[in-house]
């Protein structure tokens, strides 16, 4: 699918595919608009929007969509404004994970969720007993949500690659802070992944590392080394990088709202980590990879 020129945040729907393979959406897939610099940021688990297939079958636990990417877009709102393209997931992962493979092969050796996720992050079930989607709605799920956010990412970085020489790619997320399932102890504050140094080069590495302010602690490919994003799209070699943060919930979560099932911003922590974010993308905005 072609990307619109205009500069504002478009919505996106395949309209690629036949009528009778289609579910009807709620919300369009994605939200995306383009970039006036070389960077892309992709926020493929910051949607809180549901189909109601999944809505119908999701536990009372899961109804609360506890390992949402919380805030995502409202942390990177400065985005616009230094000409920094953007594209937003409009649907849970409950729904579809983006940043799991089409085929939905294992990513990790550890205990991990899958491209339709069938437990929450708590190791509890995603939905009640036999409510899950079926295959028919899960294969929409794929042609209608999946591939179209895939092909913009790609597509995209194909225009910046021809227009500035090189794109970066900058996959952001976050995580809360301890997630016995997936870790032992408590996450630095900043967790990067490049795929052990393979999707981008060292350069912007160093950068974003260099830049973190000594408060926040930090990480370079520990637990989370990149999802599928990074690791598709990163090819360094062909003068596209990609970047996963994990950024730690603790950065900006009310803390005290969180342990009463809430998850609302801590407006002390909030210019802080907005203020650090915006400072790591001026960075990489200053790497010239052309040199």
């Amino acid at each position: 699918m072609t990307p619109n020129n205009d500069q504002t945040m478009t919505s996106h729907n395949d309209q690629t595919i036949q009528k009778d393979q289609q579910l009807p959406l709620s919300v369009p897939a994605f939200e995306f608009r383009q970039s006036d610099t070389p960077i892309l940021v992709s926020m493929p688990h910051s949607g809180l929007a549901l189909t109601s297939e999944v809505e119908a079958g999701l536990t009372e636990q899961a109804r609360k969509l506890p390992d949402t990417d919380w805030y995502i877009p409202e942390l990177y709102d400065f985005l616009e404004t230094l000409g920094v393209g953007c594209i937003k997931a409009n649907y849970s992962r409950y729904v579809i994970d983006l940043n799991r493979p089409y085929d939905d092969k294992p990513l990790y050796q550890t205990k991990t969720t899958g491209l339709f996720p069938d437990i929450l992050f708590e190791d509890a079930p995603v939905f009640e007993p036999n409510k899950a989607p079926n295959e028919t709605q899960k294969a929409a799920y794929k042609e209608q949500i999946w591939k179209p956010y895939h092909n913009t990412i790609e597509q995209e970085l194909k225009r910046l690659k021809e227009k500035f020489g090189y794109a970066i790619l900058f996959d952001a997320h976050s995580i809360a802070a301890e997630v016995p399932m997936l870790f032992d102890g408590l996450l630095p504050d900043f967790n990067w992944g490049t795929n052990e140094g393979q999707s981008c080069t060292d350069l912007i590495a160093n950068v974003v590392t260099q830049i973190l302010r000594p408060n926040y602690t930090q990480v370079l490919n520990g637990r989370f080394k990149g999802g599928y994003i990074t690791r598709q799209f990163g090819q360094p070699e062909k003068g596209i990088h990609a970047i996963q943060l994990e950024l730690s919930q603790a950065t900006y979560l009310d803390e005290e709202a969180k342990k009463a099932g809430r998850y609302q911003l801590d407006d002390n922590k909030l210019p802080f980590i907005k203020q650090q974010l915006k400072e790591l993308i001026e960075g990489c905005l200053a790497v010239s990879l052309n040199e």
